[in-house]
This record gives C-alpha cells, sequence and structure tokens, in this order.
C-alpha cells in the first residue's frame, strides 16, 4: 500500500543513525509535567467552563504547539543567563511528545467524554427510560453509587470539593483500563514499525515542524533558519490574516472575511441532485499545510472518492431509492477500515514473523535492540494489554463474544489510522469510522448479541461507547510519531516508549482532576462542556438500550450492508494497487474519504491543486523551497486561532469568546 513519497531531505531516514541514551532527563520531566498542569488551567477554561476554543482537539494539541514555540524563542535567551535553564534540542522535544499526549487525554474525546457518560444511568434516570433497573449493572469501581455523589457532580456542592474518596476507587480501575488499551496498542505498533519506517520508508510528514523549528536551536542564535525564513513568514501571514478577519467578523460583521466554508449544496435545490447534500468546502489551513508533504496521489485519490459517495447519493435519488442514510459512508468506512487494517497485516506478515521469531527465541540473529521495545517485550506488552483489557471489561459485565467483536473493530481502526499518519500525516483526531465499531455490532447482529440472560453486556458496551464515538485509540499517531522524532534528535526509542509511558499516566491524573474539580465547584449541568456532548451521545444509547428490552431490534441489513460495501471496495482497491504499480487511486484515501471526507476533500482539492501545478511549472526545486511556506501556513493557523485567540479568549473575559474554534 505505499506511494511516492515526496517529503523533505531534511527529514532523515529511520534507520540510519546511532542513538544516544540522553534526552529524557529531570529537567525535561519536570518542564513536561509542569507545563501540562499549566495547560490544565487553559483546558478548563477554553473547554470545560466556556466552550469558545477545542485547543486538545487539533493535530498536534494547541498547548504542545505553544509550549514548542515558547522554548525554540526562550531556550537561546536562558542559556545566556544560565546552562541549568536551558534544555537542548533532545529535551524539547521530549516536552513536546509529552504534551502532545498528555493534554490530548483531557480533551471532548476522551476524560471529558468518559466523565460525562459513565453517571448517566443514575442522574437522568426517570420512569419512561427506566435506567433505574440498569443501574444494578454498573460495578462500583466503574463510577460512584452515591446518590449525593452524582448530584452535586452535575449541579455543583456548596463547598466545591471534590469527593475523592468516592471517586478513588473508579479513577485507579480507569486508569489500569486506558493503561492497558495503550499499552496493547505500544506493542502493536512497536512490531510494525520496522516495516512502516525502514521497509516502505513512510515519511511521517507531522515530524516536520518540531525538527524544522529545533533543527540549529543548539548554535546560539536567537532564531533558528525556520523562523528566518521568509517562505515561512508569508505562510504564516497568510493564516493570520485568515482568522484574524474571521475572529473581528464575529464582533463586526461589516468586517468581511471567508468564513470557514463555503456550502457548494446550497446550489443544488432540486431532486435528484439536491441529494448531492452536504457538500462543503472546507477552509482548513492546516490540513493544506501539511498536505502539501503527502502525495499528489493520495490528495486526488481523497476528493475524488469523496465526490463519487456524493454522487453516488444523487444516482440513487434519480432512481428513485430513497433510504435514510444511503449511501451509508460512515458504514463504508467501519467496512474500509476493516479491510484496511487486515491489508496492513498482511503486508507485514514477514516483519511479523521475524518479531515473533525473535520473542520466542528463535531467531537470535535479529536485532532489535533499537526497537521502541524488544519484540518479546512487544509482544508481552500486546498480550499482556489485550488480556488485561479483556479481563478489565469482563470482569465489569460484558461477555467476551461482544468484547473480542468490538476490540477487533477498534484495533483495526486504530492500525489504519497510525497509517494513514505515518504515510499521509492527516492532522485531524477524528480521521477514523468514529462511533461505527459500536453502531456497526448493532448493525451486523442486532440488540440479541447484547443480550445474555440480563442487559449486563449491553449496559457496559453503552458505557464504552467513548471507545468508538472519541479518540482515545488515535493518540496511537503520537506514538508513532514519537518514536521517529526520537532516531530523528538520535534519541534511543526505547526511551520515548517511557516518555509516552508516563505522559499517558499524567495526562489521565490531570485530565480527571481538571474535569472534577470544575464539575463539582460550578456543576457539569450548568457547563457548556456537557451541553449535549457525552452525556446526550450515552444518554441517547442507553434509551435504545431499554427500549430493546420491550422490542428487540433485528440486524440492520441496509447498514450492514453499507459495511459490507466499504470492505469489498477497499479490498478491491488493494489488489489493483498491488497488481498496477501506476494505479493512481489509494486505498487509504477512500477510508480517508469515508470516514472524514465531509472535512477534507476541499483542503485536499487545493493540496492536489497546487502541488499539480508547482510540479508542471517548477518542479522539484520549487516544491522543496516552497515547503517552510506551507508548514507556516499550518502554524499560523495553530498560533492565531488556538494560541493568540485561546489565550485573549481564556484570560479576556467573556467579551472575547463570540467566535468559537473547533480544530476537530
Amino acid at each position: 500500500m505505499s506511494t511516492e513519497q515526496t517529503a523533505p531531505q531534511t527529514v532523515p531516514v529511520e534507520g540510519d543513525e546511532s542513538t544516544v541514551l540522553v534526552g529524557f532527563t529531570w529537567r525535561a520531566l519536570i518542564v513536561a509535567v509542569i507545563a501540562t498542569i499549566l495547560a490544565s488551567y487553559w483546558i478548563d477554561a477554553s473547554e470545560v467552563i466556556t466552550l469558545f476554543c477545542q485547543i486538545t482537539e487539533s493535530v498536534p494539541s494547541i498547548p504542545a504547539v505553544g509550549v514548542l514555540v515558547a522554548l525554540v524563542l526562550l531556550i537561546p535567551l536562558t542559556r545566556r543567563i544560565s546552562k541549568v535553564l536551558s534544555l537542548d534540542r533532545r529535551e524539547i522535544i521530549v516536552v513536546y511528545v509529552f504534551l502532545t499526549v498528555a493534554t490530548s487525554m483531557a480533551g471532548p474525546g476522551i476524560i471529558r467524554f468518559l466523565i460525562n457518560t459513565i453517571p448517566v444511568l443514575f442522574y437522568f434516570g426517570t420512569p419512561a427510560n427506566d435506567f433505574a433497573n440498569y443501574t444494578q449493572y454498573m460495578p462500583t469501581w466503574i463510577v460512584p453509587h452515591d446518590t449525593e455523589v452524582i448530584r452535586t457532580l452535575y449541579e455543583g456542592s456548596e463547598t466545591g470539593a471534590i469527593p475523592w474518596g468516592a471517586w478513588r476507587t473508579p479513577l485507579l480501575s480507569w486508569g489500569l483500563f486506558f493503561m492497558s488499551f495503550w499499552l496493547m496498542l505500544l506493542g502493536l505498533m512497536t512490531l510494525l514499525r520496522k516495516q512502516w519506517s525502514e521497509r516502505e520508508k513512510l515519511t511521517y510528514p507531522l515530524e516536520y515542524l518540531p525538527l524544522e523549528m529545533t533543527e540549529g536551536i543548539e548554535d546560539g542564535r536567537l532564531l533558528t533558519d525556520f523562523f528566518r525564513n521568509p517562505a515561512m513568514w508569508v505562510g504564516f501571514a497568510i493564516s493570520f490574516i485568515y482568522n484574524a478577519t474571521n475572529i473581528v467578523n464575529a464582533y463586526n460583521p461589516s468586517v468581511k472575511s471567508l468564513g470557514k466554508l463555503y456550502d457548494l449544496g446550497a446550489l443544488f435545490t432540486e431532486r435528484p441532485w439536491s441529494a448531492i447534500r452536504p457538500l462543503q468546502f472546507n477552509y482548513r489551513p492546516a490540513v493544506v499545510g501539511f498536505g502539501y508533504l503527502m502525495s499528489t496521489e493520495i490528495a486526488l485519490s481523497t476528493w475524488v472518492f469523496f465526490l463519487a459517495i456524493r454522487l453516488s447519493a444523487v444516482a440513487g435519488a434519480a432512481m428513485g431509492y430513497e433510504a435514510s442514510g444511503f449511501p451509508f459512508r460512515p458504514e463504508q468506512s467501519l467496512g474500509a477500515y476493516v479491510a484496511l487494517g487486515l491489508a496492513l497485516i498482511w503486508g507485514a506478515r514477514a516483519q511479523l514473523k521475524e518479531a515473533f521469531m525473535k520473542a520466542f527465541g528463535q531467531a537470535q540473529h535479529i536485532d532489535d535492540s533499537r526497537e521502541p521495545m524488544t519484540y518479546r517485550l512487544a509482544v508481552f506488552a500486546l498480550v499482556g494489554g489485550m488480556i488485561l483489557w479483556l479481563g478489565w471489561v469482563y470482569y465489569a459485565g460484558m461477555n467476551l463474544r461482544v468484547a473480542v467483536t468490538y476490540l477487533g473493530f477498534i484495533l483495526l481502526s486504530t492500525i489504519v489510522y497510525a497509517r494513514i499518519r505515518a504515510e499521509m500525516g492527516v492532522p485531524m483526531m477524528w480521521a477514523f469510522p468514529y462511533g461505527q465499531h459500536f453502531k456497526g455490532i448493532k448493525y451486523l447482529f442486532g440488540s440479541k448479541f447484547l443480550y445474555d440472560g440480563s442487559w449486563k453486556t449491553g449496559t457496559i458496551f453503552t458505557t464504552l461507547l467513548f471507545m468508538s464515538r472519541g479518540y482515545f485509540p488515535s493518540l496511537v499517531g503520537y506514538q508513532v510519531e514519537g518514536w521517529r522524532l526520537a532516531s530523528a534528535v538520535k534519541m534511543r526509542r526505547q526511551t520515548m516508549t517511557w516518555v509516552l509511558i508516563i505522559a499517558l499516566a499524567v495526562g489521565f491524573g490531570t485530565g480527571m482532576w481538571l474535569h472534577l474539580r470544575s464539575y463539582y465547584e460550578y456543576g457539569a449541568g450548568g457547563l457548556t462542556a456537557l451541553a449535549g456532548w457525552g452525556s446526550g451521545e450515552a444518554q441517547r444509547e442507553y434509551e435504545a438500550l431499554t427500549g430493546y428490552a420491550r422490542a428487540q431490534a433485528a440486524p440492520n441489513l441496509e447498514r450492514s450492508g453499507g459495511i459490507g460495501m466499504g470492505f469489498v471496495i477497499s479490498a478491491i482497491l488493494v489488489v489493483l494497487r498491488s497488481l498496477f504499480l501506476r494505479f493512481p487511486l489509494h486505498p487509504l484515501a477512500y477510508g480517508l474519504a469515508t470516514s472524514f471526507g465531509h472535512k477534507l476533500w476541499g483542503p485536499l482539492f487545493v493540496v492536489w491543486l497546487v502541488k499539480t501545478l508547482i510540479f508542471r511549472l517548477g518542479g522539484m526545486a520549487v516544491y522543496r523551497a516552497l515547503i517552510p511556506g506551507f508548514i507556516g501556513l499550518a502554524l499560523g493557523h495553530f498560533f492565531t486561532a488556538g494560541m493568540l485567540y485561546g489565550l485573549v479568549g481564556t484570560f479576556g473575559g467573556e467579551q472575547f469568546r463570540k467566535y468559537g474554534v473547533w480544530f476537530g
């Protein structure tokens, strides 16, 4: 499934450098933890107490980018004061990777979704929805059962104090849940790393920003070459003007602005062409900026596949087929990711065989000392993490048949998402079939699949909705990029593995703390962070579950057909790609088009058009010269919409929060 690579030569190829131990020092760890704690106050103000800027939803997270910029600009100054205050390049990269994981944990797709979901049965129960009969299936080690603890979570307590005694056991158990899944992914990605990085030589486009920004920071100059490049500032200025005019327009409509999107669907008002809606051309500077580093064929394939899907809806309407949801794009996405995940495992079968042989002592000649883990430890992390995770959900009450199916769907999608980050560098957390792992099980098997004499399995399954509708599995992107960054700065990948593990633990702790602190002080029911997000999703799914007790839901043949269609199309694309080396449509792009193509097709159309013109008119030399400008476009967006506006809105008060910024 490999493709042409057009990443800049300044990014090193993995596996060709010596490695050293430095980087993860006590100094770097202290800076990272302090930065995470400070960022939690910022996240709390911008996303939880108010909701005007989702700084944790971006890729990379805005706090991580902000600290990276601050360190790069301040280190040359602090070095002149004291070397003790001066981090080197490796330490800066460690702090950056640490923050990408730790601050993302507090985001809307992980901790916030979880904490908004698990108390729903207890607080929102009514005689009509029958939630009270299902609370018995929720163990006390998952969520407190004390009605006063739950009531004050939603309504606030008089003192604002967090009842740590009631939450201690649930927090420890959920910490084990997250860590077991994280270790499972670390083991899995370790086994795949060599295949992707050294044999297929994928380019990991998102690593370009931190590497170029920190290049030459130890030379003693006040600004690195990245900040001295005029092309970078041109791209930065374009994003700054775009975002600034949008923000000012929200306060003064007389100021013209581009807005966030153009609704092409509004141009089609009559059947069958109106079936093409929704069709919006989104303006995404970060996607255009990082997308410039992906291959032209992937950009082309993504928008071609998405428009083909929308045109199939028109064709269906023309033939009188009016099924709700046709052509079932989200369902196609699940089928596509399952097929692509299996194809990626098959494509890496030789590497996986070598790794397992080494792990079990049958291939001593294989050197795994430079891997993120030894292969034996990777297999132990994968299998051990899987056993812990399955044991956790089984002990909670879910039968293994449902648990294994759910985990299988999620893991296959996670492999594909990691590949998208490694090969395409799409800076989107939601570029996977979000919600469909959960819904797909019910579409394929019906509600009887969740019933085994009681609704205990269905209750726990619904409680784990956040694993599918949220984006915790997407943090795998930071794993593969973190190891790549470690290699680029000549740091041991095993050291970076410890950074990733500690970052997850710190991120989980600070994320839970900041949400419980605000919820018990203000009352979750009165905060915008709760409105319809997490709790609303959970209420609808729990209501569906209680409805199954009155009337079972049969498998949904139409939507199951959509899943099958996605699987078959992806399988055909993989075969065509392997048989015809110049086949122009990339299988991964089909998965991307079906999962998040509605947000991505417009920016990637721009990427395809611009790169096509550049290669035809200027060639590779011009393409490489313009790379800093496009990275500046992404950085300018993060700085203006995330860092600058995010800080002004946080500390400037309600009058500076009329414009909402969503990076997802």
